[in-house]
């Protein structure tokens, strides 16, 4: 363990100098352009149906503010990090500000069109190939507006510069709805003989947003999804691993998130000025599930916000009649000691964990901090 702390010191150091170093040959990111689900949704999905509803957003905001969480996502932090605010969700019509990027994220995007509804199943009708239309439409109405000879100065300040797309980052985090799309709806084999499928339609989405002009992207693959206290509390004797969660959906998730590494590489090969950066999100949360208790947090399958006992379930937020008793579904005293928010997303403190770890580069392929995403892997 000792020696384990020294490297890991010893590598935090060195790392912290390389980038001091190379501070002159940072991006300087203008905006920040979001493609995804739940898992960085800052408004999109309740702009268009239903908003959240307290107690999300409670631990940071003090309101419902658009996020399955107690508070901000990894894409928070990431703004954050890059000193950039919060982005505003495409969809969101009032009080948007889209100067510095915009979110095309909604809860329950998958990269495949899944040809379901939200309300049976949750299932978001803005898949990524949507996103990307969003985008390109967003882009050229957005550049029409800016550059109008009479555009009023007020209407300018809250839209991107033009010339700025190209110079923007563009992070990825979808893909895990398919699996569980796949779950729900499929044997083990057949989910393993489509993920080329899902991992081609990605791949599509990531060439498409080049020809728009994107040329840096951070692409973060599935969590381990098994770890998820909804997916533990269905399971069966068998299921589980030694860290307490569903092996078989932690194995389909790697098995994917291989795939997308691969074509990640091939996709670098064929496009010579693009900047693509891998981040392993499924090992950055492994390792916080794994050391739950050592880094603060309570078990893994503990939920801090909803009522789940036995297989009477009330979501977060909600009220419902169970035996009988009028139950609300309130939230934990301390969110903060809690991995899971509602049984399927990360609480605040759990994203900021994550964030702390893979914005260094720390999980990534090239091994690159976020601030230096725009350069080429060969530039080192």
């Amino acid at each position: 363990m000792k020696i384990q702390m020294a490297f890991t010191v010893a590598w935090i150091l060195l790392s912290a100098a390389w980038i001091s170093m190379a501070d002159s040959r940072a991006c300087d990111f203008p905006a920040i352009y979001n493609f995804g689900d739940s898992n960085s949704d800052t408004g999109g999905i309740s702009a268009a149906f239903y908003p959240t509803i307290l107690p999300c957003g409670e631990t940071f905001f003090h309101k419902a503010a658009g996020r399955g969480c107690d508070g901000r996502h990894i894409i928070d932090f990431i703004a954050n990090h890059l000193e950039l605010p919060y982005l505003s969700a495409y969809l969101n019509s009032i009080g948007a500000n889209f100067r510095h990027g915009a979110n095309f994220a909604t809860g329950g995007s998958t990269i495949r069109r899944q040809n379901e509804s939200v309300f049976l199943n949750g299932a978001s009708p803005f898949s990524l190939d949507i996103q990307v239309v969003q985008f390109r439409q967003f882009k050229n109405r957005t550049i029409d507006l800016y550059r109008e000879a009479t555009a009023e100065k007020s209407i300018r300040s809250t839209l991107p510069v033009p010339e700025d797309f190209s110079k923007a980052l563009f992070t990825m985090d979808i893909g895990q709805n398919d699996l569980v799309a796949g779950f729900r709806k499929m044997t083990n084999e057949q989910l393993r003989s489509v993920i080329p499928d899902i991992i081609g339609e990605f791949a599509t989405a990531v060439e498409d947003l080049y020809k728009e002009g994107a040329r840096a992207f951070w692409v973060h693959n599935s969590g381990p999804i098994g770890c998820i206290p909804v997916a533990i509390r269905s399971s069966v004797p068998g299921d589980l691993d030694k860290n307490g969660c569903v092996k078989y959906q932690n194995d389909a998730a790697a098995e994917f998130n291989t795939q997308l590494k691969e074509r990640l590489l091939q996709l670098r090969a064929n496009l010579s000025d693009v900047s693509l950066v891998y981040v392993d999100v499924f090992a950055a949360k492994t390792k916080l599930i794994s050391n739950a208790k050592e880094e603060g947090f309570r078990e893994t399958g503990a939920i801090c916000c909803g009522y789940h006992e036995g297989y009477n379930h009330v979501w977060c937020g909600n009220r419902a009649v169970i035996n009988g008793s009028d139950v609300y579904a309130g939230s934990c005293p301390d969110p903060s000691k809690f991995i899971s928010w509602d049984g399927v997303h990360y609480t605040e403190a759990a994203n900021r964990w994550i964030a702390d770890r893979i914005l260094h580069g720390y999980f990534s392929d090239p091994q690159v901090p976020i601030t230096h995403a725009c350069r080429r892997f060969s530039e080192g």
